[in-house]
C-alpha cells in the first residue's frame, strides 16, 4: 500500500458500509475535499428477462446507490467549507445498453443523471461534480466480465465485445486514472455537471 494511504473495509451497497468509510475517511483526513467514486459491476444475463430481482437491486446498489449514500454523508462537509470536486465513475457502455448488461447500464445511467443534478444543487457551494465513462479497460475485473459474457454464447451481432476501438487498442488503468486526476484538479475547475467518454472512440456518439 502506498505510504500515506489507508484501508477500510466497507460494504458501499448498504448504508452501513457507506457510514463505516465516510466515518473513516474524516477520522483519518480530518474531512474529504476530493471524493471519487470508483465501484460497480454486474453479473451478465443472457438477456434481460433472465436478470432476476435480486441482480436489479445490487446493481442499483453497487452501481447508483453507493455513490449518492457516500455523497449525503461528505458533502455536508464540503458545504460547510464551500469547496470541493465529485467524480462518479461511469460507463461508455451506457451509450449502447445491452440486454445482458442492462442491469448494469440503467443503474449507470441513473448515476449519470444523479451526477448532472449535485451539479447544479452543489455549484452555488464552489463543490464541482463530474463524470468519467470509461471505454473497455484491460483490467482483471473486465477481462473476467468479458469471459462470463463470452459463455453465454450471445449471438454474432449482438455485442460488439470483440471488436478493436477506432485508436487500435484497449484502454489501460492509467488512461482513466489521467482522466480522473484531470477532472479533479485545478485545471478543470471551471468543468462541472460534464461526462467525459474515455473510450477510444469505441462507442459512437448522439
Amino acid at each position: 500500500m502506498p505510504e500515506g494511504a489507508a484501508f477500510v473495509a466497507a460494504d458501499v451497497r448498504t448504508r452501513a458500509g457507506a457510514e463505516t468509510l465516510a466515518a473513516a475517511a474524516q477520522e483519518v483526513l480530518g474531512g474529504v475535499d476530493v471524493l471519487v467514486h470508483n465501484t460497480g459491476g454486474a453479473q451478465p444475463y443472457k438477456d434481460t428477462s433472465a436478470i432476476p430481482d435480486e441482480e436489479w437491486q445490487d446493481a442499483l446498489d453497487w452501481n447508483y446507490l453507493a455513490s449518492v449514500r457516500l455523497d449525503s454523508l461528505l458533502v455536508p462537509g464540503m458545504r460547510e467549507r464551500r469547496s470541493g470536486t465529485i467524480l462518479h465513475v461511469s460507463s461508455a457502455a451506457v451509450l449502447t445498453p445491452m440486454g445482458p448488461f442492462l442491469h448494469y447500464t440503467a443503474a449507470k445511467a441513473a448515476l449519470e443523471n444523479y451526477s448532472r443534478g449535485l451539479a447544479l444543487e452543489l455549484a452555488p457551494f464552489g463543490i464541482r461534480v463530474n463524470t468519467v465513462s470509461p471505454g473497455r479497460t484491460a483490467t482483471p475485473g473486465g477481462e473476467a466480465t468479458r469471459e462470463q459474457w463470452a459463455r453465454l454464447n450471445v449471438a454474432p451481432g449482438e455485442t460488439n465485445a470483440d471488436d478493436t476501438p477506432p485508436l487500435g487498442r484497449e484502454g489501460q488503468p492509467d488512461d482513466i486514472a489521467h482522466a480522473v486526476l484531470y477532472l479533479v484538479s485545478d485545471r478543470a475547475s471551471w468543468l462541472t455537471g460534464r461526462n467525459l467518454i474515455v473510450d477510444g472512440g469505441e462507442f459512437p456518439m448522439g
